[in-house]
């Protein structure tokens, strides 16, 4: 055997060795990103959002923002849960309002125009979400971005370099071939 052939097939059980010990804890973080990855697709089909309301009120003037997130967080102090305020969503060709909350996966549907909760929901493809890029584990223990940046880092890296080492463990085999016929 030539020594070109020799260090290709080094190559080659080199590569099968670190594609098998490295794909094999990876398998999880893989799995858990395709299942999350088809549940966020299919969030608004599957009703992992909650279905979004519309106004009962035609015509009326607006209330204001304010108002809006006022009453989100009384809502919220009404069923136990922490009232701080994430984030505002109007919606206004639905006459609506959606408050989203820091602490937690609950919203609240406000109409825009009577200030009436038409809904009090758990968003789910929020928390999916989390789980999805590793924020969850952030968004629990430490409020900083670390073990997003970390699982994220991680996960794509390898899938990279298994995508590399696949490819050599497909390419090396029909190439040595080649060269033992050469």
């Amino acid at each position: 055997m030539s020594k070109s052939v020799q260090s290709k097939v080094k190559a080659l059980r080199l590569y099968r060795t670190l594609h098998k010990w490295i794909g094999v804890p990876l398998i999880i973080f893989f799995l858990v990103v395709g299942v999350t990855s088809i549940l966020l697709a299919w969030k608004k089909k599957v009703e992992l959002l909650p279905p979004t309301q519309k106004t009962k009120v035609e015509n009326g003037t607006w209330i204001l923002p304010s108002e809006m997130v006022k009453i989100g967080e009384e809502e919220m102090v009404k069923i136990g849960e922490d009232p701080e305020v994430d984030r505002l969503d109007i919606r206004p060709d639905k006459g609506i309002a959606k408050v989203t909350f820091k602490t937690h996966f609950t919203e609240v549907q406000v109409d825009g125009y009577s200030g009436e909760v038409l809904s009090v929901s758990t968003r789910h493809s929020d928390w999916i979400e989390k789980v999805h890029d590793g924020s969850i584990i952030d968004f629990y223990w430490t409020g900083e971005e670390g073990a997003k940046l970390t699982y994220s880092t991680l996960t794509a890296l390898g899938l990279l370099f298994l995508a590399f080492s696949g490819f050599y463990l497909w390419y090396y085999p029909k190439l040595i071939r080649r060269l033992k016929k050469a």
